[in-house]
Formats: C-alpha cells, structure tokens, sequence
C-alpha cells in the first residue's frame, strides 16, 4: 500500500500546487486507519457519584431504556422488528427525560454549584445512553447520531452542547461492534465456506472502524499488502426494512407541512438508495468509479477496490491512513479552510466532473493522508445524474446568482420544486432560496458558521420561520432528495471546520465554467484537462458583479 501511495504522491511537484499541511506535518502526533480507534469510554465526572435523590433514582424497565421485548433478540443482535426498534429509541429518549425531571426536582433542594454539577453528570450520562442505544441499532437509526454529531444542537443549553457532540461523535468514528463469532458467519458464508483464515494471510479480529450498516476490520493479503475488510452486520438489512417502515412515518409527517411533496415518488427513492447500500457489489461499483476518476488527483484520494474478494455483504479496499475529522478541526484555521475546500469541490465538483456525488458526507468519511491529500470513504449512498438535470441545475443558480427571482421561479419549477408555480410569489421565493443556498450565491468571503447552518435548517422545517407558508407550497422532488442531503450534510462539515472562502467563485468554475478562483482550482483543472475528462459545459458567462 505503501508503494502505491509513493507512486501517487505527485500533488506539489505535478500539478503546481502547495498545501500548507504537507510541509508542516512531517511527524504528526497521531494517526488514524480509515476511522480512528475507539477513545476510552467516557464517563461522569471524577470522584464518588453522589447518592441520586429518590426524584432521579434509575427508573426500570423500558423507562430505563431497557429491552424487555424478546423478539428484540439475544444480546449483540439488532432489533429487526420496526415496533421493536421504535420502543427501543423512544424507550432511552423517555428514560432520560424522566431522570431530567427528578434532577430538576432535586437541585430545588441543592445549591448551584452541586446543582450544577448534579445537571452535567445527567447530561453526560444521557449522552453515553443516546450513542449506546444508536449503536446498538446499526441502520438508520445509527446515522441520525451520526448526522447529529456534525450539526451544532443550538436547542440545548450552550454550556451542554458539547457534551452531546462529544459522545454522538464516536458514532462517527467507532460505534459498539458486534462480536467476532458473527462477523465470521458472514465471512464464511459469503467466501462460499472458506474460512476467513483461508481467504486472507491474516485479518483482525477487533473491528477498528464501524458505521452504519457495516464494521472494518483489518488484514493482510496473501500478497503482503494490508486491506481494509468492511463486512455487513447480520441482520442489519432486516433493521433497514424497519427504518423504511418508519421512514414512511417521517414522509407522511413532511407531507403535512409541505402538500406539494410527492411522498410516493420520496419514499421510492429513499428506499432504493437505501437497498443500494447494503449490496456492497455495488458499493464497489460505484467506489471504483470514483478511484478511476480522480485517479492521480493532486489532493483527492480515493481507495482502490479488491474486486476479486468483495461480495454483496464483503467490500475489501485498500488500507488508507491518516488523520481524522476531530484532528482536523484543531489545525491552524488557514489549513481548515483548504481542507472545507477540497471536501466542497470533491461533494459539488464531481456532478459537474463526473455527473455522479456521494451523499454521504459525515465527516467520519474524511481522512487527512500525510502527504497532503484528502481520502475519501463509503460510497454505498451515491446518485448519478444526467446532463438535462444539470443543466437546470446550473439554470436556477444563475438566476438567484442574477437575482432575477422570475427565471429562479421558473428554474425550480423546471425542477419540479414548486407544487403550483403560478401560487408562488417569486420575489418571497429569492429570498428563502438566499436563506437556504445564498453561502454559495454571495460573491464575498464568507465563514461558515454552526449558525448558518440552524438557520438554515430552521427556514425550510421549522413551522415557527416566516417562510413557513412558502414551505408548505414547495416540494421535495425524489430526484432532488439526495443531492439536498448532500448539501446539507455538506454545510454542517464547513461549519464545524469554521471554513471561510469565496464559495460563489468557486461555484462559478462549474456553473460557467469560469476560471479556476483558487491555488487548489488550478491544480485541479489541469489534472482534469490533462485527463480529458467530460466537463458539463457552462451557461453563457454572466459578469459576478451584478
């Protein structure tokens, strides 16, 4: 593997382009394989725990997220059924709340500081519940912890936040495994009977990386090279049917606050990206289209995938180091910066480069190689697109770029996001698309902050906004669903990072196919060119000075 990434270090040399961290991280501190080691598990703060007051004492049964339903399954198993994993999520969510309650009662008895500290011990042991029972979910359920480890949780109280997103943040990174004995079935009925032993010179037993639907476990191959073996949780494409079941629920709901959603065509297209993800024969597919594509690339790296020994529930791929997100976040913020650039253009770059995006963009997918380069991880979620739809793409970011709200009315409505474009009044629809979209329409500097993000957040679900009663009159077309997953997954990354760039003129490259606006576009745009890889063409230049 080694070798492989020495024959492929060409980033400052080849291409012109120099990243701050390459000469500046000769020796780092730490370093990670695909996703970082389990930390040691957390608990309350140190010294005895104080007695709980008979208000907050440990409620039982289900109040105390227990599992007490048996078809729920021995212990290591996933909860398969959807009335069994609602009980289970909704049972740690209830248990917690009551707790909350018996140590508000409490603290009117106590004075502020052991208030105080009585309050973090509960908010942190809520926490270590939350990342316990989502773990033991795998499945959807798993990623809505993870998705809400990377979006700042502005509705608790400021001074607890962070303790919430420490937790929900090993999701990212080393969710609980499942044991070796079950991981093997898997192995062995996939490789036809052989043992695991047999197929690889050695492989791990201890998973160093887990995620949703899969954990990763390391081995070497008969040919010395190290591989990074992802293997699927059994049981984990019943839990899935259930989360879609549920998902059903969520669709129904959004429809009430937005009538032009087509929940039918939704539901479709969640379910088939969904079952997408867990055949990992096309998880390779797609994970070698992307390798073949930026192949060489001076600052995107992508693993190569074993075809040879991946399966439909088996995906073996090269072994990348580096370092991982919570690393990341505490570089220089000059380095942070370039790192939110490269993860922007290879999440918006690869539409307009490849007509293909990953729509998996949690942060546990990203590590920082040491010769510079970002790698890129877990391509089960991805959608490809076809020229027409790109191009009304590139249509209704023009517009709100020229701020001509008639041409965005009439864009989206090409799109299929707007029920009933005669109903809608185009100059409120600028607006709310500036709310939503306006970090890459303004044409200035601008910082990306957990704020925007809220906020963003609040004005296309939150009944509360003043745009509510448009929101009501727009819709989710099933073709749009992942790519506004995508972007807003996207945006949470650039916020933790407190990333700052001229996001417009970069947006610019591929909506008009400008100039490269920076250092890295340069680099990248003579790789490509290089190539000859197919580039979208763009609309006729418009002036970004208005």
């Amino acid at each position: 593997m080694a070798g492989d990434h020495e024959n492929d270090k060409r980033g400052s040399e080849r291409w012109g382009v120099q990243i701050p961290w390459m000469n500046r991280r000769e020796q780092p501190e730490e370093r990670e394989s695909a996703d970082p080691e389990p930390p040691e598990p957390e608990s309350a703060p140190a010294g005895p725990a104080p007695e709980p007051d008979a208000a907050e004492r440990e409620p039982t049964g289900l109040d105390a997220g227990e599992d007490a339903n048996p078809e729920h399954g021995e212990a290591g198993e996933i909860p398969a059924s959807r009335i069994g994993r609602s009980a289970k999520l909704g049972a740690a969510i209830g248990g917690q709340a009551t707790r909350y309650a018996g140590t508000a009662a409490a603290n009117l008895a106590r004075s502020d500081q052991k208030a105080q500290e009585r309050t973090e011990t509960r908010h942190v042991e809520a926490a270590l519940k939350m990342v316990s029972v989502l773990g033991e979910m795998k499945g959807a359920a798993m990623k809505i912890g993870q998705m809400a480890s990377f979006i700042d949780i502005d509705f608790l109280p400021p001074e607890y936040r962070e303790i919430y997103q420490e937790q929900l943040a090993k999701l990212r990174a080393q969710a609980p495994a499942m044991p070796w004995e079950k991981v093997r079935e898997v192995l062995v009925s996939e490789y036809d009977g052989k043992d695991p032993e047999v197929v690889f010179a050695s492989i791990e037993h201890e998973a160093f990386a887990a995620a949703s639907i899969g954990q990763v476990h390391r081995a070497v191959l008969h040919d010395g090279s190290t591989a990074a073996v992802k293997v699927q949780y059994p049981g984990v494409a019943e839990a899935l049917e259930s989360d879609l079941a549920n998902a059903g629920i969520i669709v129904r709901v959004a429809k009430a606050l937005a009538p032009g959603l087509d929940a039918k065509a939704v539901a479709g297209e969640l379910r088939e990206r969904v079952l997408e993800e867990l055949d990992y024969e096309y998880e390779a597919q797609n994970q070698r289209a992307f390798a073949r594509a930026y192949d060489g690339h001076p600052f995107i790296y992508v693993p190569k995938v074993n075809s040879r020994l991946s399966r439909r529930r088996v995906l073996v791929s090269e072994h990348v180091e580096g370092h991982p997100f919570e690393q990341v976040k505490e570089l220089p913020q000059d380095e942070r910066d370039i790192f939110g650039e490269i993860v922007f253009r290879f999440c918006f770059g690869s539409i307009y480069h490849l007509q293909h995006f990953n729509a998996d963009t949690h942060p546990g997918n990203y590590l920082l190689m040491d010769d510079g380069r970002v790698a890129f991880l877990d391509f089960g979620m991805t959608k490809r697109l076809n020229p027409e739809q790109i191009l009304m793409e590139q249509r209704a970011i023009d517009a709100a770029s020229r701020d001509d709200p008639g041409a965005l009315r009439v864009a989206l409505d090409e799109l299929g996001f707007l029920h009933d474009a005669s109903a809608i009044d185009a100059e409120r629809l600028m607006e709310h698309v500036k709310f939503v979209g306006g970090w890459y329409l303004e044409d200035r500097e601008l910082e990306i902050t957990p704020k925007r993000v809220m906020k963003m957040i609040e004005v296309t679900s939150d009944p509360r906004s003043d745009f509510y009663e448009l929101v009501r009159k727009e819709a989710v077309p099933a073709d749009e669903l992942m790519g506004r997953r995508m972007e807003t997954g996207l945006l949470a990354v650039l916020a933790q990072l407190r990333a700052t760039a001229n996001w417009h003129r970069i947006m610019r490259e591929w909506v008009y196919a400008d100039e490269p606006a920076t250092v890295l576009g340069e680099a990248e745009w003579r790789y490509f060119g290089q190539r000859g890889t197919s580039q979208t063409p763009g609309l006729p230049a418009a002036d970004p000075a208005g």
